[in-house]
């Protein structure tokens, strides 16, 4: 539950696109399909976006009973400075089989940055069940839920997969993201991109990846120009096919690696500029 004013919330959400359209760019998501993607609802995103999409795509969801990963393969990525033969076993599992693990998950705020994360969480997050990042560690002491379901088209290939992620405690969605590879403009080589889709709009982020010599793998979007990796706010008005985008100062890393236990590990480090405002750790587990 929110403990929010009654509308001040949408009003917030109207107010952040007014702030993309002036700020922003105009953009035509034909011609820069990378920014494309699924729209949330206006009043609660959840993952009720996610049949839209099949249907915009004419497709279908692929066998439930099935292994499904966040990638078809983690080869998909291969490009300059980066080839998925030198990542561990494990790390390319989890990404190619995501359904076959369970995930653990603990959090912490800088306390700087931990009144701004309680305004997100919110006037936002709780709201639309949307990046809803966790605010204390209790809120994940059940654990995280992992839900992966790739969308297939008319030719039977994967055209977007999307994972969505609820409290076990709670049950309430935390997460809900579309998840594939793109090269956006700017960058030497393919990239992770996952679309967080909001009211009238969405949020997106590319990753460039990287193995390390240990076969770890590094997920970053850093500071960068316009159509580089990173994060992206874009506007789009229901049937419309241009809108508005604005690259955001949010950057992040994901270190996915083995410990010296054997255990599947992820840290993750969201900034603020050059601020860090959140660490997550995840443990994964395969599940039996």
């Amino acid at each position: 539950m929110t403990t929010t004013t009654p509308g001040l919330g949408p009003g917030l959400d109207a107010l952040t696109r007014v702030w993309v359209r002036v700020t922003g760019r105009r953009v035509d998501l034909d011609a820069a399909p990378w920014l494309a993607g699924p729209t949330g609802d206006v009043d609660r995103v959840g993952h009720s976006w996610l049949e839209r999409e099949r249907l915009r795509w004419d497709g279908r969801y692929a066998d439930p009973d099935g292994e499904a990963g966040l990638l078809t393969s983690m080869e998909l990525l291969d490009g300059p400075g980066f080839s998925a033969a030198d990542l561990r076993p494990e790390v390319r599992d989890f990404y190619e089989r995501t359904s076959r693990w369970r995930l653990q998950v603990w959090g912490q705020w800088s306390p700087v940055a931990w009144p701004f994360g309680w305004l997100v969480s919110a006037l936002f997050g709780r709201r639309l069940e949307q990046l809803a990042l966790p605010l204390r560690p209790l809120e994940v002491a059940h654990g995280m839920s992992s839900e992966v379901r790739p969308v297939l088209g008319t030719d039977g290939q994967v055209v977007g997969t999307a994972w969505l992620r609820r409290l076990r405690g709670s049950g309430r969605t935390v997460f809900s993201g579309w998840y594939g590879v793109h090269r956006p403009p700017e960058s030497p080589g393919p990239s992770v991109r996952v679309v967080f889709p909001l009211p009238h709009g969405r949020l997106v982020v590319l990753l460039r990846p990287q193995a390390t010599p240990d076969g770890s793998l590094l997920l970053t979007s850093g500071h960068a120009p316009w159509g580089a990796d990173g994060a992206y706010l874009v506007v789009q008005p229901p049937g419309r096919v241009r809108g508005w985008a604005r690259r955001i100062p949010v950057h992040e890393v994901f270190h996915v690696h083995v410990d010296d236990e054997g255990v599947l590990r992820t840290d993750h480090e969201i900034r603020l500029w050059r601020l860090q405002v959140l660490r997550l750790h995840y443990r994964l587990d395969p599940v039996d």
